[in-house]
């Protein structure tokens, strides 16, 4: 029996290490779904899934944010593309919004005493909109009433009285002064600079020669004469403007009870409309004071309206540039709404998300009031939830800095991005702030959560909650059954066809292709739809989906993505890409990759050579060298020296120099994925022993020899079995995999027929041994209880050449013997 957890695809390890697997059955290459197993006709016969499979983590934590009222309990939903995180979100949010209540209108108005800074008020939901219409309703019926009482007879009569009784007074003090002037021979003239004393004499004024012709004592008298008369006349013209201002006040006094008569009314209409709602009873006494103190303005109005070239029609006059004083700028309506609302800001830009200031040219400069602020996308879901892309706020100048601050203060503070940066100098406002109490739900991937959580100090305070949506969920009968609900539902939803049961366990194979995993399905529900539009399409002019147009989709979508793979496997097949299928080389291996171009990936043999000799063991990684491998492929390699040193002679120094390259690579190359390979190319090398070449193998390795599991197993199968098929396949050809990796196995229907009928072969793996046996055809060796190889083996030829390599670089360190000198012969006498 399995061990929990490992599924009917587990296989204990071999009782020797060196001993062979069999090549694993055609069944357990692709777990395939029984259409008769999910008890449906078609997709109309099922259910409608209420929300998605094996999400109930993600679900719990979008409903914990919604209904929790703490502060800083955000949302940040996170997960792989089309796993439904968004239509998640919009369900669940709509459910939670329709059970909380409605929230309050938001709208500007002037600030009489302050223009710049208008305010702000809250009213009750539905409200902003009548009245912003009582208050243009005001503007123009006091457009045309007041007019008509300044043209009354009434009021017609009394600023006669008041304007006759100014004159008379006015003329009357003037008049005197003439006469008594007059009577003691001096004449008031005017001038164009204002007025002139002059002699008489006979009724006539003295001229200036006439004058000096006078006697002395004549000329000084009247002198003295017209200086006090002078005097007295500046006294009389002091006085008057008082008597003017008098007058005016007098006049306005009479405008203000006129326009108190007509404004009063008015505003006492609109009070008892709102009587219950205190901001716009205290909004309406300054509203009632400014209209009294300009009632000017709507008597110009009417001139303007008369002068117009339809001056019998009733004009709109609220809408004019000096009534827009008496607006109401509705920022947020409520009107009509059920629940709170649920906002999506496609464009989260910080005007957008904020709000903004707009801009009018008037004589070559830029202004503004009150009626130009525009809402922003948290004015809108004030009191309600805001769904944003976290990519898009972040690639936005200033909106991600902006969002947090009216997060953290609770209030929505509208400023321009030209403000922030001081490009412009125009007229701006100083608007008061709205309070804010808004959920705000940012969908992203997982990598720019944990970005945000390093390195956005206030990040954490501010999302309390994520919601983690699961990329897969196990393959049960119960969990399939859900899963055909589930594609019921969506097919409902896109306004698909029905899909047979054939069609839907074609589909759950894909899933489960797409999750890598026979016992697992891929929740990435968004690719799927993709596939089922697709067969949609090529089902007409039927009724239903089958599986012929599931499969004829899925076909059709790689012929659209494979223009690469086929280009790649032409250059492997007229020979310029040098890979072989058949034969035996020392040193030489075919390693397996994958290419991934986004939305396609495909497999693709590359050849790994290796080459020894003695040296200071130094196993030289040349893609490192040349600065092609990435850092993982740098470590598989690096295993390699590990693996060497703890396996054989391990007495003696490792005294190799070794080379490894993958062949033909001109881009870059990580992951350790090939590392068995590359360590079955050096072995090769070392032992020479030459390798099958119609075996592939991937698989990554560790410094105790076991074999670990990669990524992309059934594409890189299908790679080496395309290059297989196209020159022929032979029936000893196959790939050697990590035997953990038989789990994954969701292989194409061409490559498990194959299989099954002896021609192509997947080869499960454990240990480095064993798939030194396969590749070798001899057995791989086992040391033994004195601590050695047997001969004859792969290993024990390895461990041989690794001693001679021990032993040339102790001769070639070990200095020269010296010989030694022989003593003179002795000379005879």
């Amino acid at each position: 029996m399995a061990p929990p957890g490992h599924g009917p695809y587990w296989a204990p390890r071999p009782d020797r290490e060196g001993e062979r697997r069999n090549p694993l059955d055609a069944a357990l290459l692709r777990r395939v779904a029984d259409p008769a197993a999910l008890g449906f006709a078609t997709t109309d016969n099922l259910a409608p899934m209420d929300g998605l499979l094996g999400q109930d983590r993600a679900t719990d934590a979008i409903r914990l944010s919604a209904r929790i009222g703490r502060k800083g309990f955000n949302l940040f939903v996170l997960g792989p593309k089309g796993a439904g995180r968004r239509r998640a979100v919009d369900r669940l949010l709509t459910a939670e919004a329709a059970r909380r209540p409605v929230p309050c209108d938001w709208v500007y108005v002037n600030n009489f005493d302050a223009p710049e800074a208008p305010r702000a008020l809250q009213l009750p939901a539905g409200i902003a909109a009548p009245f912003k219409a009582a208050m243009a309703g005001v503007v123009d019926d006091l457009s045309i009433e007041l007019p008509a009482l300044f043209d009354a007879e009434d009021y017609q009569t009394c600023r006669r009285a008041m304007e006759q009784s100014f004159g008379e007074r006015h003329e009357g003090a003037f008049s005197a002064f003439s006469d008594r002037a007059k009577s003691k021979g001096v004449a008031v003239m005017r001038t164009p600079v204002g007025f002139a004393l002059v002699a008489l004499k006979d009724g006539a004024a003295v001229e200036r020669e006439a004058f000096a012709a006078l006697p002395k004592k004549e000329q000084a008298r009247l002198n003295t004469l017209i200086e006090r008369l002078q005097q007295e006349l500046a006294d009389l013209l002091k006085h008057m403007p008082a008597e003017e201002r008098a007058h005016r006040r007098e006049v306005e006094k009479l405008h203000a009870e006129l326009a108190e008569r007509a404004v009063g009314g008015q505003i006492a209409e609109i009070a008892a409309q709102f009587k219950d709602v205190a901001p716009i009873i205290a909004y309406l006494d300054a509203v009632r004071a400014d209209m009294i103190a300009n009632a000017d303005l709507f008597l110009s109005a009417k001139d303007q309206d008369e002068e117009a070239a339809f001056p019998d029609a009733i004009a709109k006059v609220h809408a004019e540039p000096e009534f827009r004083r008496y607006g109401v700028n509705v920022m947020v309506s409520q009107a009509g709404r059920s629940g709170a609302p649920l906002e999506r800001e496609a464009l989260p830009s910080m005007a957008n998300l904020t709000g903004r200031i707009e801009h009018i040219a008037d004589m070559g400069a830029l202004v503004t009031d009150f009626m130009l602020i525009k809402p922003g996308a948290l004015h809108r879901a004030n009191g309600g939830y805001l769904v944003l892309d976290a990519a898009r706020v972040l690639a936005e100048p200033f909106a991600w800095e902006a969002l947090k601050r009216c997060l953290d203060a609770g209030e929505v503070s509208i400023a321009s991005m030209a403000d922030r940066l001081s490009l412009v100098s125009t007229i701006s406002l100083n608007p008061d702030p709205i309070p804010v109490d808004v959920r705000v739900v940012l969908v992203g991937d997982r990598q720019l959560h944990a970005l945000l959580m390093m390195l956005d100090p206030d990040f954490p305070d501010l999302f309390k909650v994520q919601a983690d949506f699961a990329d897969e969920a196990p393959r049960t009968d119960a969990t399939q059954a859900l899963f055909a609900r589930l594609i019921g539902a969506a097919a409902r939803a896109k306004g698909l066809r029905a899909l047979t049961c054939a069609a839907v366990a074609r589909l759950i194979d894909e899933a489960a292709r797409m999750a890598e995993d026979a016992e697992r399905m891929s929740l990435k529900l968004g690719a799927l739809i993709d596939i089922m539009s697709e067969a949609d399409f090529y089902a007409a002019p039927r009724d239903v989906i089958d599986r012929p147009d599931v499969v004829r989709a899925l076909a059709e979508a790689e012929h659209r993505a494979s223009r690469i793979a086929e280009r790649s496997a032409a250059l492997i097949a007229r020979g310029i890409i040098l890979i072989e299928t058949d034969g035996t080389a020392v040193g030489q291996i075919n390693a397996l990759s994958v290419i991934d171009l986004g939305a396609h990936r495909f497999g693709r043999p590359m050849r790994i050579t290796a080459r020894v000799r003695m040296g200071a063991g130094e196993v030289v990684d040349i893609e490192r060298e040349v600065d092609l491998g990435g850092p993982l492929h740098s470590k598989g390699v690096m295993i390699l020296s590990g693996y060497l040193s703890a396996h054989y002679a391990r007495d003696a120094p490792l005294s190799l120099h070794a080379s490894v390259v993958f062949e033909q690579s001109y881009g870059g190359v990580d992951g350790d994925s090939a590392s068995s390979a590359e360590l079955y190319a050096l072995l090769s090398a070392l032992a020479d022993v030459p390798l099958r070449q119609d075996l592939a193998v991937t698989g990554s390795v560790n410094q105790l020899g076991e074999v670990q599991a990669i990524g992309g197993v059934n594409e890189k199968i299908e790679g080496f079995f395309d290059i297989c098929a196209a020159n022929g396949l032979t029936g000893r050809q196959g790939v050697l995999i990590p035997a953990i990796n038989a789990v994954n196995l969701m292989l194409r229907e061409d490559v498990v027929a194959a299989a099954r009928a002896g021609r192509f072969h997947i080869h499960p793996i454990t240990r480095i041994d064993e798939g030194l046996s396969l590749l070798t055809g001899r057995d791989a060796g086992v040391r033994g209880k004195r601590g050695s190889f047997p001969k004859g083996s792969v290993n024990g030829a390895v461990e041989a050449r690794m001693r001679g390599f021990a032993a040339l670089r102790r001769d070639f360190a070990r200095p020269p013997v010296a010989k030694k000198a022989r003593p003179p012969a002795e000379k005879k006498g």
